[in-house]
């Protein structure tokens, strides 16, 4: 039978999706691409904002109309949705046939029976839970990078988030688990490792006491074939001088941090329930350049949010041009039902908030383009990822760029390359936010 799998939202739940696509294709199932040649479709939800929530649910209306129109003979909906809008979804959609929580995606296959048979099917494990699969997971990601979930929800309550309901309270991944698994990513092909959970830095406190991510990432620079390890989603106030030590020591993990810190006024940083003050962040950031002069730093913030002034924003902005962050992603705070942020008063109007956005996104345009226009003439170790089609070129990422979110390098040359392979590349040109080079 042909199953048609949809993942939406971010790479944790990539990470989830591609279990469950290896778990029914070691039951013998075939993926498709297209909706009208499935027999099955499994729709994996977000639903962290209200842009992604609205993705959700015309995503599973679209596939609803193939129970009408096509040989759809089952729809399965898993993920953050499922988990926050169990009752809505069943009662609301009636092509709905079987709907799993995010604790309980390792029980895809029972979902996958009992639909065939007609029954409709509900599985929601406590969130306290961690589904252990293993099967052989199938990477859908080109196979030469991977992500490596480490952990699994988020004690920090942020006002504005809806993660710890939704996913539950952190729990860490036991190390050898994860080895067991980065091995066999290795084995299957995979180069690159990216670290991701809801927040990396904490990852081991739950299960042995003490952070353990410097001692993950030591063993996995250890795995034959793994040539780059990145590190997605590190809370600024649990980086610790151990971890900056290893990120510098360690020659296979990228020069590259994703530091989320969503704003810089102390006053809204409070109203967030964030744990660090402006102060904090400046010393870790600039803690972070001085040890390891040429590393990359992401961050993303949320502007418009509740009793957010203008003054908070022009020092938001000053803040952003003062600390020139290597890449940086803007989101207007979106209200989220059962969140302490969205009864808040002097909630700040749609108009407003994109304004704010845009005028953050130019500041920051303006940084990343001398950023890359300072790249010129200088060398670069670059995975391919494509070729350009028609032209003599590839393209690729360097060290400072996570794939999807940030920004590309093509490569001119006669030469074949592979998607995967690492080539030296002299950077130019730079074209926005994007680098131009040829093959050393």
């Amino acid at each position: 039978m042909n199953i048609l799998f949809v993942s939406l939202g971010c790479d944790k739940n990539l990470a989830d999706s591609e279990v469950m696509i290896g778990m029914l294709a070691s039951r013998g199932y075939q993926m498709v691409e297209e909706e009208d040649k499935a027999d099955i479709i499994i729709v994996n939800t977000c639903c962290f904002i209200h842009d992604a929530k609205e993705e959700s649910v015309e995503t599973i209306l679209q596939m609803a109309e193939y129970k009408h129109s096509g040989t759809l003979k089952a729809l399965i909906v898993t993920g953050c949705m499922a988990e926050r809008y169990k009752e809505e979804i069943i009662t609301e959609i009636p092509e709905v046939d079987a709907v799993l929580g995010t604790a309980s995606y390792d029980h895809i296959l029972d979902a996958v029976d009992e639909a065939l048979k007609g029954h409709s099917y509900l599985k929601m494990e406590s969130l306290d839970a961690l589904p252990e699969v293993d099967t052989h997971r199938l990477v859908t990601t080109g196979g030469h990078y991977a992500y490596l979930k480490i952990a699994e929800g988020c004690d920090k309550h942020c006002t504005y988030c809806i993660i710890p309901k939704i996913r539950g309270n952190f729990r860490s991944v036991p190390m050898e688990r994860l080895l067991k698994e980065a091995r066999q990513l290795a084995e299957d092909g995979v180069k690159e490792l990216i670290l991701v959970a809801q927040e990396t830095t904490l990852y081991g406190k739950d299960i042995y006491g003490e952070k353990k991510l410097p001692e993950l990432l030591r063993n996995l620079c250890k795995i034959s074939g793994i040539r780059w390890i990145r590190i997605l989603y590190c809370y600024p106030e649990e980086i610790t001088e151990e971890l900056i030590q290893v990120i510098k020591e360690e020659q296979k993990i990228c020069h590259y941090l994703d530091l989320p810190i969503q704003h810089a006024s102390d006053g809204i940083l409070k109203r967030m329930g964030r744990r660090t003050s402006k102060e904090e962040l400046i010393q870790i950031i600039e803690r972070l350049r001085k040890e390891i002069p040429d590393i990359a730093i992401r961050t993303t913030l949320i502007t418009g949010f509740p009793g957010e002034t203008q003054d908070q924003h022009e020092e938001l902005m000053d803040f952003v041009d003062e600390m020139e962050f290597d890449r940086l992603g803007v989101f207007t705070y979106s209200p989220e039902e059962d969140t302490p942020a969205a009864v808040m008063p002097d909630q700040i109007e749609e108009s407003v908030k994109e304004d704010r956005q845009a005028e953050l996104m130019e500041l920051q345009q303006e940084i990343a383009f001398e950023q890359a226009e300072s790249m010129i003439g200088k060398e670069m170790l670059v995975m391919i990822e494509g070729k350009v089609a028609d032209e003599n070129a590839y393209v690729g990422r360097t060290y400072k760029d996570a794939p999807n979110v940030d920004g590309l390098i093509f490569v001119n040359t006669d030469e074949e390359l592979m998607s995967g392979d690492f080539a030296k590349v002299k950077v130019t040109g730079a074209c926005e936010y994007d680098l131009i080079g040829e093959l050393m």
